[in-house]
């Protein structure tokens, strides 16, 4: 039988590029955010897990100061001297093609400040099963498994924290996306069965238990395959609108507004820009109470949860689609404990937390409602809370 995993396809590809074997492969996941949308570029709180669909870098060393990429998403390399990345990024970053800015972007991060005189030239063949555009956060899994393995053979002696850090610029600054850095730290974080409350103020994250499996829940993922480009449009307004909003309440960021400062919010500014403090002021709440929720009560208490969470992201931020709503109105209907759209929205992805024996008919329920209603054939699979960034070979 074939192997088709994301190592064998990297592998096969690193010898194709380089005639010979890699000298190790790295990876790292992407990640289904649980409830805190849009909340990490405002400074406040995420509650995601890492998914254990993985991209994997093959990786080898060349006698010179050059970098080059390829990938089972475009098998044309990409090379670029490591001397010249500060020329690149990010003033003529639209000189790479898109898909290699993020691994580029990574090595310019992960150098930029340095003394680079002892990094040796790399070629990286990269795979991935984590589904593209589907808001999983493919990209934080390419920067997660490059960062990875550039600091293992660069011997820069980096912790996850710094990693993460790293693949947020590449994707800010190389690829010219707006995000916040929730999606690099789940993929560096994250642990079996336990879900990441990070401050993405102070960076500060815990590990807490979910308990999905003890109590027969699984999460099931909705792929609409509606796509999403968070480099331009709507995720860019949004974040304006949330800067608008901060300097309105004359605060650093929404983190610092309180649900209760809302109706002096309301006063001062036009619907929108209200409506998209709202939504980010009470998400942060959400999230809070989630995580007092499963430590108090278990995974099955945190459903109202989920469910108010989109609701405000639909009504409030407008982010969703119609395939959102209808994904999460028939899970909810097939007996989901809650739902809601993940992910930066304008496409992508929603999920459901339900009951493990629910998951067929759920899954036939929402594929049938896609099929009444016209859309395109939904891709529906379950996904479970997995280990974080690694050396696997």
């Amino acid at each position: 039988m074939t192997d088709t995993t994301p190592a064998a396809a990297a592998c096969a590809l690193f010898t194709a590029l380089a005639a010979a074997d890699p000298v190790g492969l790295w990876s790292a996941p992407g990640r289904v955010n649980l409830i805190g949308e849009h909340t990490d570029y405002n400074d406040g709180f995420v509650f995601p897990f890492a998914i254990g669909g993985r991209t994997v870098v093959a990786l080898g060393t060349r006698d010179d100061r050059r970098i080059r990429v390829v990938s089972t998403f475009d098998e044309v390399p990409v090379e670029v001297a490591l001397d010249d990345l500060d020329a690149l990024f990010p003033d003529r970053r639209d000189e790479i093609v898109e898909w290699a800015r993020y691994p580029l972007g990574v090595a310019w991060a992960l150098l930029s400040g340095r003394d680079a005189a002892d990094a040796v030239g790399v070629d990286l063949a990269i795979a991935s099963d984590v589904p593209v555009g589907a808001g999983l956060s493919s990209s934080a899994a390419i920067e997660g498994a490059t960062a990875s393995a550039l600091n293992d053979v660069w011997g820069l002696g980096l912790d996850r924290v710094a990693l993460a850090q790293a693949g947020r610029r590449a994707e800010n600054e190389a690829v010219g996306a707006p995000t916040g850095i929730m999606d690099q730290m789940a993929s560096m974080l994250g642990r079996a069965d336990a879900g990441i409350f990070l401050d993405c103020r102070s960076l500060d994250a815990e590990i807490v238990e979910l308990g999905f499996d003890t109590a027969g829940l699984d999460v099931l993922v909705v792929d609409t395959r509606v796509s999403h480009a968070h480099a331009t449009g709507g995720y860019g307004e949004r974040r304006a609108a949330c800067e608008r909003g901060a300097a309105i309440m004359g605060v650093g960021a929404l983190r610092d507004i309180a649900v209760g400062d809302l109706p002096r919010a309301q006063e001062l500014m036009d619907d929108v820009t209200f409506r998209r403090v709202r939504h980010v002021v009470t998400e942060n709440q959400r999230v809070r109470d989630a995580v007092r929720t499963l430590r108090e009560d278990g995974p099955r208490a945190i459903g109202g949860l989920l469910d108010a969470s989109h609701a405000s992201m639909r009504d409030d931020f407008e982010i969703s689609t119609p395939e959102l709503d209808l994904a999460v109105a028939v899970a909810r209907d097939a007996g989901a404990i809650g739902a809601r759209m993940t992910g930066g929205g304008f496409g992508g992805s929603a999920i459901a937390l339900i009951d493990r024996a629910l998951v067929p008919a759920t899954t036939a329920a929402i594929a049938a409602a896609f099929a009444d209603a016209g859309y395109g054939a939904p891709h529906i699979f379950t996904v479970h809370p997995s280990q974080g960034a690694r050396r696997d070979a």
